[in-house]
């Protein structure tokens, strides 16, 4: 595990900017998408580059169960607004939130398997949750549909009008789904994300109570954080 310390998220965006960039030169060809404020400078930097993806398979971590694509709070939504419509890829997969559970899981359980991650973009939740896997996640789960706990849905309800519009569920990348990933690249910008770092780099083996440290056992993870995310850990 390897971790890069920058002094902002503008310096941390840059480092994953060039991150992805490289992966893409040395010849990735599956990229792992997150959605959230946290990697959308990082995106804005690669719609502002020549970098193209047009040969590109894009395979995104999660989606509200009950948003179609076309809500302007699906996922999906969100990454055609920040990234696709400017840097198209060839094909670009997310989980469909308006399918039926078992459905859904076997559909996308097939889309990950045909389609192996180079190199996957995590955020990382208060509670150590990475994508929508919550504290009790099983280590090995794989796609599946899950109960928001209340904090995920307050740090959320901010992106929509009144917080019993925020969906109670979500399809989601399971740890043992991203843990396949070739390469974990994990951004954490701003002091609320101080804790979740510190748990997950001082950690020593996984915990279902703290999702994030099934990374520990991932032979190539980069986690870029700024002073503020450091700041229990420096």
């Amino acid at each position: 595990m390897e971790i890069l310390y920058v002094n902002s998220k503008e310096e941390g965006s840059q480092k994953g900017y060039e991150m992805i960039r490289e992966a893409l030169d040395n010849g990735a060809k599956v990229f792992g998408l997150a959605t959230g404020s946290t990697p959308e400078r990082l995106y804005e930097k690669l719609t502002e580059s020549d970098v193209d993806f047009s040969d590109a398979i894009s395979v995104n971590l999660d989606e509200y169960v009950g948003l179609p694509g076309t809500h302007e709070q699906s996922y999906r939504y969100f990454m055609e607004q920040k990234l696709f419509n400017q840097k198209p890829f060839k094909e670009s997969h997310l989980p469909d939130g308006m399918n039926e559970e078992q459905a859904e899981i076997e559909r996308y359980e097939a889309v990950l398997s045909k389609y192996p991650v180079d190199i996957q973009i995590l955020g990382i939740g208060h509670n150590g949750h990475i994508a929508f896997n919550e504290p009790g996640t099983a280590l090995d789960s794989h796609t599946h549909k899950v109960a928001l706990t209340q904090s995920t849905i307050n740090a959320n309800k901010r992106f929509f009008e009144k917080e019993s519009d925020v969906p109670g569920y979500a399809y989601t990348m399971g740890l043992a789904s991203i843990m396949k990933a070739k390469k974990i690249l994990l951004l954490a910008f701003g002091e609320d994300k101080a804790e979740a770092i510190k748990d997950l780099v001082t950690a020593t083996e996984p915990t279902e109570d703290i999702p994030s440290t099934v990374l520990v056992n991932h032979p190539d993870v980069t986690i870029i954080v700024d002073q503020a995310a450091a700041s229990l850990i420096k």
